[in-house]
């Protein structure tokens, strides 16, 4: 098969069909197939792409069409897809669930035209029969612009209700095929907690899981199908410019279970700018790598971890002489946590954390922050001048008691997805940049090779 790439997007009728287990399944079962297979999320999501590159066996990049332009999203897709056997597009919330209710703007739709894929729809047919073919028969005409694959049908009852399903798209013309019918397993259902998934640095899938899964797949699909209906693309790999000549800029970046949100392009970017990146774990280990020149401290989940990294004095220690040395450091969500005074989890129990940022954060029942941000940022600082715009987005529990005597408070101005009125947020402290903003690079691509010249300045 190698040679031509086949390529779709996995969509879903509505959230909680159960999109993201089939994708894990579908990814599972063709690379036990020996197919090299490269999968994408679609939104700001850090958590599936990491469970994929476990099923997968590759790093999974983010797609979104407000943090990244159209052209940006097919780059991305064509540099990484390039190669590879099977392009898998797991898409988020419903199909056409988007920025708005009168047209499919920021939803797996409008994605999956941009790069010109069909869909393969998950339905949760739980106690559904005859319907599966009305349903079917109101995505394929609601948009004709958009194709379908066929029609997974999630937690059937068994083989005589998955027939049942494919009789009733079968009889009716019009309709896409129906590629099988997946038993409800609740054994395989995504694990969960009040920030969504269990994240696979937490090792929430292992061998025999994702064998089971893989299982599943094979049982209840036809994959054949499924692959003879994907779209056919010749890719050809992406000229990517030569990393500047000048000296190395190393970077630490914060990698473990408490800090594992980053947008694998993130990272492509900051070594395409010419950085080589270290990873280290802030729960594990002493202290960062020596011979730093910045440190990039990502989101995830330090609360849930902020006995074992309050107990790490000395990598503590080491974070705030860093800080207070005048070491870049970008800190994102989790990472702000981190280099705040404490975390106060749920309980009240304060934990001691890095302090070299003077916040306290507490941890809250609801969401305290959610949705797309635009930056623009107030003043110089490590990622850029002032002036410098950025996209990403905020997911957060905490909110942020403050102090922050000695630290530039307001660095950014930061607006909706719709716009509407600023508001200052973030914090700098010495080469220190903080806040709740997870940024894509891909929106802006000087942030990395700003923050990536800024670590430079500090060599001969």
């Amino acid at each position: 098969m190698r040679g031509q790439l086949r390529a779709f997007v996995i969509g879903a009728a509505t959230s909680g069909a159960g999109k993201t287990t089939v994708t894990m399944a579908i990814l599972a079962a063709l690379r036990r197939r020996g197919l090299v297979v490269q999968p994408f999320k679609a939104g700001p999501d850090f958590i599936d792409p990491g469970h994929h590159a476990v099923a997968a066996g590759r790093p999974s990049h983010n797609l979104d069409t407000w943090m990244l332009s159209a052209d940006e999203n097919r780059a991305i897709f064509q540099r990484h897809a390039a190669g590879a056997d099977v392009a898998v597009v797991e898409g988020v919330m419903g199909l056409h669930d988007g920025f708005g209710p009168l047209d499919d703007t920021g939803s797996t739709a409008h994605l999956a035209k941009l790069l010109g894929l069909p869909v393969a729809l998950v339905v949760d047919a739980k106690g559904m029969a005859g319907s599966i073919a009305a349903l079917a028969g109101g995505f394929v005409g609601f948009d004709p612009a958009l194709g379908f694959v066929g029609v997974i049908a999630n937690r059937v009852g068994g083989p005589g209700h998955a027939a049942i399903l494919g009789q009733a798209l079968a009889g009716r013309s019009g309709l896409p095929p129906f590629l099988g019918g997946l038993v409800k397993e609740p054994g395989l259902a995504m694990p969960e907690r009040h920030l969504g998934l269990i994240t696979a640095d937490e090792g929430a899938f292992d061998a025999a899981k994702l064998a089971r899964l893989a299982d599943w797949a094979e049982q209840g699909l036809d994959l054949d199908a499924l692959l003879a209906g994907a779209a056919e693309l010749d890719l050809i790999p992406l000229d990517e410019p030569a990393p500047p000549t000048r000296p190395v800029v190393t970077i630490g970046v914060a990698r473990d279970a408490a800090f594992c949100f980053y947008y694998a392009e993130n990272l492509r970017r900051l070594r395409q700018a010419g950085a080589t990146l270290k990873f280290f774990s802030p729960i594990d280990d002493p202290a960062p790598p020596p011979g730093l020149d910045g440190l990039y401290l990502g989101g995830g989940y330090p609360e849930l971890f902020a006995h074992k990294l309050s107990q790490n004095q000395t990598m503590r220690r080491a974070i705030a002489r860093a800080v207070a040395d005048g070491l870049p450091v970008l800190a994102e969500c989790g990472g702000m946590l981190y280099l705040g005074q404490a975390v106060v989890d749920k309980s009240g129990q304060g934990w001691p954390m890095a302090g070299a940022l003077d916040i306290v954060t507490r941890m809250g029942d609801k969401l305290s922050g959610l949705g797309y941000r635009q930056a623009t940022f107030t003043a110089d600082n490590p990622l850029g001048p002032a002036g410098t715009t950025g996209r990403g987005h905020e997911f957060h529990y905490s909110s942020i008691d403050e102090g922050a005597s000695g630290a530039q408070a307001g660095v950014f101005e930061l607006r909706g997805r719709a716009g509407g009125p600023a508001r200052l947020a973030g914090y700098r402290v010495g080469n220190a940049v903080a806040s709740y903003m997870h940024f894509h690079f891909g929106g802006n691509p000087d942030l990395a090779r700003n923050f990536v010249e800024f670590c430079r300045k500090g060599q001969p």
